[in-house]
């Protein structure tokens, strides 16, 4: 169920008075301003070769654009050497005109730009999984269409070069990283075959020479080190769409509870709040960051401790994928500690759920944690 938020909740803004943010929409340090930090920050992320991962820093983020060095990157399998000059999309499957393109031909084609919001679907609430970069590739759906998606087809399967061994019912099989779109989803005019990243020739780490980029969905459907497109008549089922990146979730149905298995995909609604600052013994000034699948944020709300909720001022991206900043103060701070939450809401009254709402508290899988983030901190006498 959506709670939407009552007009009581609007009023009394005064008491958390919004803050102007610096030009450009961030909230840039001011002098003689101190960052009061978060009694506990989300515990550290490891890779799969337990090396530790690339985190986002919430309380030094001041631009729009993620530090490259606080960009998370997650793989599957094993990172792959590929000679961008020697590289190859292939093209195949159920279309009527097979296609093979160089890194070269790709970059002859129509160039698409856009600011980005990425999310590890496994990223906790407060986590530093997510970043928001400037990518730069050329539109799959006009080469789809220039194969010729035969009748048939349902579905565009996106295979990666790096590939392990997976072990399906007593027996072991060499497998290559893929994930699937549906038709539909595949020609949106936004999904990109990414070459650039803020600029720069794509890097290995984050999926170079190309990788998928599909705006409002989560990083595992942004397929790295793609080599072959194939369409396919039914759905695709491998690890990565069927077994794994599956969220299991209960719904109450009076004395029952139905279970459901849904794969990965989309981006929910979700806020954090990122950075707690003062100066001197002034107002706080607290600031964060709400994304979402490109369904546009309506409003942000932010309470400390047990408060009524308030409202705060939002400055959105320019690219509707992008996520937005927002900034609010508390007067009348008190030595101690408090606690700090924030609830974003969309265009159709879609609320971020609290800890306790079922879809999060009969969510059994550690995917898709959308939830509002209770962050404390820690006020000197």
């Amino acid at each position: 169920m959506h709670t939407k938020p009552g007009r009581r909740e609007f009023l009394g803004a005064a008491a958390l008075g919004t803050a102007a943010l610096a030009q450009g929409g961030l909230w840039a340090a001011v002098e003689g301003e101190k960052v009061i930090p978060f009694v506990v920050n989300p515990p550290a992320n490891n890779n799969n070769n337990n090396a530790p991962r690339a985190v986002l820093n919430w309380d030094q983020l001041t631009s729009w654009t993620t530090p490259e060095d606080q960009y998370f990157a997650v793989q599957h399998y094993n990172v792959p050497e590929i000679d961008p000059s020697a590289w190859k999309l292939d093209i195949a499957g159920l279309v009527s005109k097979p296609r093979s393109f160089s890194l070269q031909d790709l970059r002859a084609r129509p160039r698409k730009e856009h600011m980005l919001t990425i999310e590890c679907s496994g990223n906790p609430p407060a986590g530093g999984l997510v970043a928001n970069e400037k990518w730069t590739g050329t539109p799959l759906a006009p080469i789809l269409k220039e194969a010729g998606i035969q009748p048939a087809g349902i579905e565009v399967v996106f295979f990666a070069s790096d590939s392990g061994t997976e072990k399906i019912r007593d027996a072991e099989y060499p497998q290559n990283f893929a994930r699937s779109l549906s038709i539909d989803d595949a020609e949106r005019n936004n999904v990109l075959l990414g070459y650039e990243l803020n600029g720069k020739p794509l890097p290995k780490t984050h999926g170079g020479p190309v990788r998928l980029i599909v705006p409002g969905w989560y990083g595992v459907c942004w397929v790295k080190w793609i080599n072959r497109i194939e369409v396919h008549d039914r759905k695709y089922s491998n690890r990565f769409m069927a077994r794994d990146y599956v969220t299991i979730r209960g719904e109450k149905r009076g004395e029952d509870t139905i279970w459901r298995e849904t794969s990965v995909g989309r981006m929910n609604l979700k806020s954090v709040a990122a950075r707690v600052t003062r100066i001197g013994d002034g107002p706080l000034r607290i600031a964060g960051a709400a994304w979402s699948d490109g369904t546009p944020i309506k409003m942000v709300e932010v309470r400390v401790d047990e408060e009524p909720w308030k409202p705060v001022q939002l400055t959105p991206n320019k690219d509707p994928y992008a996520w937005t900043f927002w900034s609010a103060e508390w007067p009348g701070v008190k030595p101690g500690e408090h606690t700090i939450t924030s609830r974003a809401t969309d265009i159709h009254g879609n609320v971020q759920p609290t800890p306790d709402d079922p879809r999060i508290a009969l969510k059994k899988t550690r995917w898709e944690n959308n939830q509002q983030a209770v962050r404390k901190i820690k006020i000197e006498a």
